[in-house]
């Protein structure tokens, strides 16, 4: 296995683990922030695919403004 490999890898477990945590856990805001994770190791999977204008627009639109909102809402409600 090549280095490229292992990291493609390592980052698929990790957004794998961080999808599952944003399903499992019971707290909003930490399954706000481990939906975060998840957008970030997806575009860390698209860089790893040089698809770099791909993994630019998911840190962009999902990771940075629908993040934004999310965690908007959430603090809208008495946590």
């Amino acid at each position: 296995m090549t280095a490229e490999s292992i990291l493609f890898w390592l980052l698929t477990v990790i957004t794998v683990a961080s999808a599952l945590t944003v399903v499992m856990i019971t707290n909003p805001i930490y399954s706000a922030l481990s939906l975060a994770m998840t957008m970030i190791g997806v575009s860390a999977l698209f860089v790893t695919l040089n698809a770099y204008f791909l993994a630019g627009v998911q840190l962009i639109v999902y990771a940075g403004a629908v993040m934004v909102l999310f965690v908007m809402v959430l603090m809208l409600f008495d946590l």
